[in-house]
Formats: C-alpha cells, sequence, structure tokens
C-alpha cells in the first residue's frame, strides 16, 4: 500500500454538520493512520470523529488526495468540503474532542492500525457545536 496526505481548511462551521468528508471511490478502501485538526479562529469546538449513516451527494469540489511518494499511483480517495446533499450524522464517534478557544489549538489522532473506510463510503469531522474553521489533515493508506 502507498501512503497517501492531504490538508484542506474547512468552511462548514455550523452546528450539527459535517466540517469535512474524506471519501472512498468505488475501487477502493482507505485505512486512515492519522487525523489532525487545528482551530482556525478563537472559538470553542467540539468535534466528532465518525461514519456518517449516510454519504455527502455531489460533493461540489471535490480534492483528491496526493501520494507521499511521487513514484506512486494517483490517490483515488477525496476530501469534501460542500455537498447538494450533506452526509448525515454519524450515529456513535470514534473520538469526540474538545478543543479551547485559542487559534491554532488542535489535536493529531493516531490510528496504528488503521482506520478502514470501506469502498463508497467515509468518514467526517463532524460538528458538536458551532466551531470554528479547522486546519485539518488526513494521512493513510490506499
Amino acid at each position: 500500500m502507498a501512503v497517501y496526505s492531504l490538508a484542506n481548511l474547512t468552511t462548514g462551521t455550523a452546528n450539527a454538520t459535517a466540517a469535512i468528508e474524506l471519501r472512498t471511490a468505488a475501487t477502493d478502501r482507505v485505512s486512515v493512520t492519522e487525523i489532525g485538526a487545528f482551530l482556525n479562529a478563537a472559538t470553542a469546538s467540539l468535534i466528532g470523529i465518525g461514519r456518517p449513516a449516510a454519504i455527502g451527494i455531489t460533493p461540489t469540489t471535490p480534492i483528491t488526495w496526493l501520494a507521499e511518494d511521487p513514484a506512486n499511483p494517483a490517490g483515488t480517495a477525496q476530501t469534501a468540503l460542500a455537498w447538494g446533499t450533506g452526509p448525515t450524522a454519524p450515529t456513535n464517534f470514534f473520538r469526540r474532542v474538545n478543543v479551547p478557544a485559542t487559534i491554532g489549538a488542535g489535536f493529531v489522532l493516531t490510528f496504528p492500525r488503521g482506520l478502514v473506510i470501506a469502498v463508497s463510503s467515509s468518514i467526517v469531522l463532524w460538528n458538536l457545536q458551532l466551531n470554528s474553521a479547522l486546519n485539518c489533515h488526513f494521512v493513510g493508506d490506499e
């Protein structure tokens, strides 16, 4: 497996919405080994990481993650920040993180054995209250 990563600045900050979604293609699954997020504004934030009950539909500007070794094939997983219909709330969360109202405060979570996303599925960073925009990243294998 090749290592891929991607960083984004989220735009959705409203309560009970996805801040960002990492989506897999119909041909590949992904194993996420690291997720990080840092506040872009001094707004106390509560973020959940989970599988949405339904994946977002018609992402408006998906971005394909990048191979960390340029000799590896292009990745197929994509992040999405906006959708025609957004992903729905996860039933449960793998992690919930409180971040204090300090610009640059944040977290890096590791999943040593990988947090697997099945084909045609996703995980989301979910706004559990009105949150700051997030400078976030994903690292994983495809």
